[in-house]
Formats: structure tokens, sequence, C-alpha cells
């Protein structure tokens, strides 16, 4: 039995600074005549079921994409974590899988291979990998988690944990490999964002 698409809510985090792109929203920046929020859009919505997007800025133009926006609900750019408490807090479903903004290339069979490893290895949370430099890199943001965890979250938020592993080490997590690294090329800079690659046709 595997986990039905519409049993997953994505979600999409846009919530940042931004400081290393000169304090620009980052996923309002512009990629092949789209913003990189809108590719993350349309790579992630065929692979899950109601999609939403974490944003702190420019609400309204992330709005314009047509999904739900939620701001962070803890002050003062929180990190990605604080993006996860938001989805979880809104999220009507069993799981939740989460994707940067910036990074409009990851695998189109993302969420399948997350959710089947999930359900396999009877984890609470799995979490993408790639090769990079010879050796197994996590890509924690590119993750499913079960929506059991929103409270477990909230307590390691208010005790000031900011840290992805930190948290993720106090549940059942799995890894995925996946082979491409290029595919988790994400857009920091704007030299990066000049770098970034077309997906393979």
């Amino acid at each position: 039995m595997t986990i039905a698409r519409d049993d997953i809510t994505g979600l999409i985090l846009a919530g940042g600074r931004g400081s290393r792109m000169g304090g620009v929203d980052k996923g309002l920046q512009t990629w092949q005549g789209m913003s990189l929020a809108m590719h993350a859009l349309l790579r992630l919505g065929p692979q899950v079921g109601p999609v939403m997007v974490n944003a702190n800025r420019n609400l309204a133009a992330y709005e314009s994409l047509g999904v739900p926006v939620w701001p962070d609900t803890l002050p003062d750019f929180a990190g990605p974590l604080a993006g996860w408490l938001v989805g979880l807090e809104r999220c009507e479903t069993r799981y939740l899988a989460t994707v940067p903004c910036d990074t409009p290339n990851f695998p189109a069979d993302l969420v399948e291979r997350l959710a089947g490893a999930l359900q396999r290895e009877g984890a609470e949370i799995a979490m993408a990998a790639a090769p990079e430099g010879g050796k197994l890199r996590t890509q924690p943001v590119f993750c499913l988690l079960d929506s059991g965890l929103m409270e477990s979250l909230m307590r390691f938020l208010q005790d000031g944990g900011r840290k992805i592993d930190r948290w993720t080490a106090q549940h059942r997590c799995v890894t995925v490999e996946f082979p491409d690294a290029a595919a988790f090329f994400n857009a920091n800079t704007a030299e990066e964002l000049r770098q970034l690659q077309p997906p393979p046709a």
C-alpha cells in the first residue's frame, strides 16, 4: 500500500531573508521567464494534493500564484523549521512535503520516492540526499513529514531550537538517495541564479 498523493500537502518554503542575494525575495526572482516560486509550484503540484506557500514578504505577489500563503508565526525569519511549523499547523492531510523556492530542478519523482521510503521503513520523516564531493549529502529541506510531529516541532522551536538536524534526530528518519546532485542546485546568490541550467528534456 502506498501513500496517496491526495494525502500529502506540498509546502514551498519562501520565507527567508535572501541575504546572500542582496536581501531580495528569492522566490520572486525571475528564471526562464517565471518566478522561482512558480517553477517550484509547477514542479511540486503534480506530486502532491493541496499546495501552499510559506512567505514573510510580498504576500500579495505570492498569493497571485493561486495557492494559500502563510507567513511564519515566529518572529525574525526563524528559518526553515518555522516554515515547517506553519505548514504542519495548516496542513489538513496526514503528510507534508516541503521544498525550497530556489531549487527549480528538483526531481519530478521526489515526493513519490520519499513517501515510499517513509512507509517502507516505518519512519516519521523522509529526507532527500545526493552525492557531493564524493560523499552523500542530506538535503533536509526536501522532506516528507508526518503531520503528527507538529507538537514536537512547536516545543523544539519554543525552546529556542533552530537546527533541522537536531530536531529530526529526535524522530524516526530515513534518507533517500537521488543520483543527480544537479537536481538540488539552488540559487542562493545572483551569480548562482545565472548558473542555473534548465532541467534535462
